[in-house]
């Protein structure tokens, strides 16, 4: 049973109306909170990811469909998926160290590469135009694969498939 509140919520939602965020945030905030504090302790950051999950629930809100889920299952999984991305993000930061004193781009003479398989954006144009835009959002544009799935409006992963096999079809160009 859907309560009125909800059903409001819903319209507002499928509206593009911005009273739909201030009803959320007055009847979700603390439920969503607890999701997210169950995975992250630290106040701080478990405020962040909850202001994080508001911005991907106003910008996913028409793509809400109530006959798939209920609302508050649809707004749960964000911010348990948002925390979850961001135990990873943090895990990532933490374990990459950036090796300077050792470093060996600069020993490289210019006799030692191989001048045909240097330009990858000529050989980029040999693949499918699915995977170049894959691997262009990646690795030219800079964006995470969930920032391409998002951007793109192609499922995480789809991207993750064409990434790989795109990389794949680069490998045989560079290693016939």
């Amino acid at each position: 049973m859907i309560s009125s509140t909800e059903k409001e919520i819903i319209h507002f939602l499928k509206n593009g109306d911005k009273k739909a965020i201030t009803l959320l945030y007055e009847s979700y905030s603390d439920s969503l909170f607890g999701v997210i504090k169950k995975i992250i302790t630290d106040d701080d950051i478990a405020q962040d990811v909850l202001q994080e999950s508001f911005v991907k629930i106003w910008r996913y809100s028409k793509k809400y469909d109530p006959n798939k889920a209920k609302l508050f299952t649809w707004l749960y999984r964000i911010a348990y998926n948002t925390a979850i991305d961001k135990v990873r993000s943090l895990k990532n930061k933490s374990g990459k160290e950036v090796q300077i004193e050792t470093s060996s781009v600069y020993k490289i003479k210019s006799n030692e590469l191989n001048q045909d398989v240097l330009d990858i954006k000529t050989h980029l144009k040999r693949l499918d135009e699915k995977y170049q835009i894959v691997i262009n959002a990646l690795f030219f544009e800079g964006m995470t694969q969930q920032e391409a799935s998002d951007e793109l409006e192609i499922p995480l992963g789809t991207i993750k498939s064409r990434l790989k096999i795109g990389l794949r079809e680069l490998k045989k160009i560079y290693n016939p």
